[in-house]
């Protein structure tokens, strides 16, 4: 008789373990930052007129037919968020939960699959533990990444993080966007090393951990501030269709949850670069994937990529370097769907 080979399940999922919620969009002054109510960015339509700027193909290249372009008005209606001519600052707020139980599948139909994938993940967290990848979590809160475009166009920033218990805050921690990189993960103090520890106890599902961040930015007054937009897929008759619309909540204008999670787990610094390139940490995807390069940094030919790592991991019993361990395990909180087609 012979021996059943271990084949990863055709149905497997993970829920995801850091869960943020949308970010809203406040305004006020920066000198009262410790006000508790400030009024709600507001988003509003402006029509303009543009110009013709794309790159033209040959034959539209003559003179008489790019004239006869430019006579015809390119008229838009678009979205937009400000400050007030009276406020410099913009408040960004969310809550985010630590959920344990990373690496259980929320589905799985091998039960010998989910036996070898428990040992696997019981063999990380007592070797290796959650130490690095809470630190991670945790510089990217207090470097206010998740402020995306806004963090680029602030003179000033800073983070507050509490903690939540029973709707009452417990700990904060006060973090200045100047003292924490965007590109390393090297800098490392007593609150950021207290605010991944909390982080970490919520993984390791020793307590119930749930944040309030609250993020002021010093934009200047009445400058232009930037939600989601939002993807209309039904465009239906483009006609009068406004060209850029952005994401609102009950009339605030805020900021998509997937977004903010996309920067809490933008800590990725062990994917192939042999060219060298000075790209720091991207989002941590099975294949590495960066869209606003159109690449994918961790390719299958590589054996680098999340899926060739598990199958390595569970399937053959050859633990990966300790990076990426950390890799896999990224990829296991951050959640989706990972079967085996075939």
């Amino acid at each position: 008789m012979t021996e059943n080979k271990l084949k990863t399940a055709s149905v497997l999922a993970f829920e995801r373990k850091l869960d943020p919620s949308d970010a809203l969009f406040h305004t006020g002054n920066w000198e009262n930052r410790k006000l508790p109510d400030w009024p709600a960015v507001e988003i509003r339509e402006k029509s303009v007129r543009g110009t013709i700027s794309n790159r033209l193909k040959t034959q539209e290249q003559d003179p008489a037919k790019l004239d006869a372009k430019i006579q015809h008005p390119n008229l838009q209606t678009v979205d937009v968020a400000t400050l007030p001519a009276d406020a410099d600052t913009l408040r960004i707020s969310f809550t985010l939960r630590i959920l344990d139980g990373a690496g259980i599948p929320s589905a799985c139909n091998r039960t010998d699959y989910q036996e070898a994938l428990t040992q696997v993940i019981g063999q990380y967290k007592s070797d290796v533990g959650f130490g690095e990848l809470a630190r991670r979590y945790a510089t990217n809160l207090a470097n206010g990444r998740f402020l995306w475009r806004n963090r680029m166009a602030a003179e000033q920033v800073a983070v507050d993080v509490h903690k939540l218990e029973q709707g009452e805050r417990t700990t904060s921690w006060h973090f200045d966007m100047a003292d924490y990189s965007l590109r390393s993960f090297e800098t490392t103090d007593t609150r950021l090393n207290n605010l991944a520890a909390t982080i970490q106890t919520g993984l390791e599902g020793s307590g119930h951990v749930l944040l309030e961040v609250v993020a002021h930015a010093r934009m200047g007054n009445g400058q232009e501030v930037y939600p989601s937009q939002e993807l209309i897929l039904d465009k239906g008759d483009q006609k009068g269709q406004k060209s850029k619309t952005l994401y609102q909540v009950d009339g605030v204008a805020a900021m998509h949850s997937q977004k903010i999670g996309n920067a809490l787990r933008t800590i990725d610094t062990w994917y192939p670069n042999e060219a060298g390139e000075p790209l720091g940490p991207i989002a941590v995807e099975p294949y590495g994937s960066v869209t606003s390069q159109g690449r994918a940094y961790r390719q299958p030919k590589q054996k680098k990529d999340f899926y060739n790592l598990l199958d390595q991991w569970v399937l053959k019993g050859r633990a990966p370097d300790e990076e990426q361990q950390h890799f896999v395990m990224a990829n296991l909180i951050r959640g989706g769907v990972f079967g085996d087609k075939d």
